[in-house]
């Protein structure tokens, strides 16, 4: 690219970039199409209960804990049996903590970037702090997810250096909380503008790695979210340049500026989100599910998982990152495709209970990670089968099974019902917070009364912790 042809793109960029931040304040005052709506209470639902399945691991409850010794006044709510109530920013860096230490949290397709979970912690400290009604988080997460989805889609990366909490968690929890507050669009600029030069150089590899900080991003992008939203108040922002500055400057992204603008209002980033009931990578799930057919299929034939002499596993390019065959901790573990497909072939599941520590050291799960072979897959469709998978099972005595998964469920070419995510949040979270998964639905199901009701008043509902 000539240095002609860089600025007038660094131009086009900064531009489309107004855009966008003009267009998310009009749409705060203007109610979502009814789609939209449910599609943000399913994203809420979905992000409060992967919050509440982690709240009590150890490492969590350890950090909630540091943040609880320097609280200041009782503001939000920290989604945790028998927590506190914190300051918003402490109450935000707990649940950022939590929100995608499961991997159990609703992640958007189009791009590497879970915007609910980047802009929820923040938000939801925020609006407790504000006469907002549930309609009025819907409005603003569905907004402030537009706004980072659409900044993920800009500028995409060859080779996914950097993960994406490190780089998208400060700007989703900066346009949350600004939104949350009511802004100009100047405002809204300057907050997320800013969040952006305090993306962190988080490798992406710790995740493989399992480099428990990689958790720790969404915590710490949540308490610059809302202290951007504080500063730009005062002035104190990034420009409309920022974004490319950082992006193609610094990071070496790629730069497609009409995805900032291209179909506002009509084209909603909410719409091409997934949610998952496996607790691992998304990039494993095709395999978890050919896995397990293969798995209904051994308990049919009466054979024993003990039998199985080499799996090998034919992945698309981003399953093929996923290489670690001996994961040292639970979040290595869920980036692993020898550790999911082993799991899947024990146990005959891939929800939380094949990701626990105990499973790291079973030996039979242990030994067939072993025997797994990654190899990349021949001919990748378009969307939605770009990320397919096919397992092969061979057996002692010579026989291979075979099973394709060409697209995971949960994406929007296959989504889940919405019994679907209620039951996995009443399983995750119904024992700790027995009124949250009904309330939940009812926001989902749109219902007046639980759309008009105060935030404030709703959430003090949800985390009671026996039954109404």
């Amino acid at each position: 690219m000539t240095d002609a042809s860089a600025l007038s793109q660094r131009s086009l960029t900064a531009a489309n970039f107004r855009k966008l931040c003009q267009w998310a304040v009009m749409a705060l005052k203007a109610p979502l199409p009814e789609t939209v709506r449910r599609r943000a209470a399913l994203i809420l639902m979905d992000d409060i209960g992967a919050m509440v399945a982690a709240s009590s691991e150890l490492e969590v409850k350890q950090a909630r804990g540091g943040l609880a010794r320097s609280w200041g006044p009782a503001e939000a709510v920290v989604f945790a049996g028998g927590a506190r109530r914190l300051d918003r920013y402490s109450a935000a860096a707990a649940n950022g903590m939590a929100i995608t230490w499961s991997e159990l949290d609703e992640g958007f397709r189009g791009a590497p970037c879970h915007a609910g979970a980047y802009a929820l912690p923040a938000l939801l400290a925020e609006a407790e702090c504000s006469e907002a009604s549930v309609s009025d988080v819907l409005r603003a997460l569905a907004i402030a997810y537009e706004v980072t989805a659409r900044i993920a889609l800009a500028f995409p990366f060859a080779t996914m250096p950097v993960h994406p909490h490190a780089i998208f968690a400060p700007i989703g929890a900066a346009a949350g909380a600004t939104l949350m507050r009511g802004c100009q669009a100047d405002r809204l600029l300057e907050a997320v503008s800013g969040a952006a030069s305090m993306a962190f150089a988080g490798p992406f590899g710790h995740a493989t790695e399992g480099a428990l900080v990689r958790n720790a991003w969404t915590s710490a992008g949540a308490w610059i979210g809302l202290r951007m939203a504080d500063w730009a108040a005062i002035g104190i922002g990034g420009l409309d340049i920022t974004l490319y500055d950082v992006f193609v400057g610094s990071f070496g992204a790629g730069c497609t500026p009409e995805a900032l603008t291209k179909g506002l209002g009509k084209d909603w980033a909410v719409s091409g989100g997934y949610h998952k009931i496996f607790a691992c990578c998304q990039y494993a799930h095709s395999a978890v599910e050919a896995s397990l057919v293969l798995r209904r299929r051994l308990e049919r034939e009466g054979r024993h998982a003990s039998d199985i002499e080499a799996i090998t596993v034919e992945t698309h390019p981003l399953g093929m990152k996923l290489t670690t065959v001996e994961p040292n901790t639970v979040l290595a573990a869920k980036f692993s495709m020898p550790h999911a497909a082993a799991a899947t072939a024990v146990l005959g599941t891939g929800a939380a209970e094949a990701f626990t520590r105990d499973k790291l050291a079973d030996d039979r799960i242990a030994g067939l990670r072993r025997k797994v072979q990654l190899l990349p897959y021949a001919e990748i469709g378009a969307w939605p089968k770009d990320r397919p998978a096919r397992v092969a099972w061979r057996f002692a005595d010579g026989e291979t099974w075979t099973e394709i998964c060409e697209s995971a469920r949960g994406g929007a070419d296959q989504p889940f019902d919405a019994a679907t995510i209620t039951a996995k949040v009443e399983a995750s979270s119904g024992s700790v917070f027995p009124n949250l998964p009904h309330m939940l639905t009812a926001i989902v199901k749109g219902k007046n009364a639980a759309l008009r009701q105060p935030w404030r008043e709703a959430v003090v509902e949800m985390v009671k912790e026996t039954a109404a």
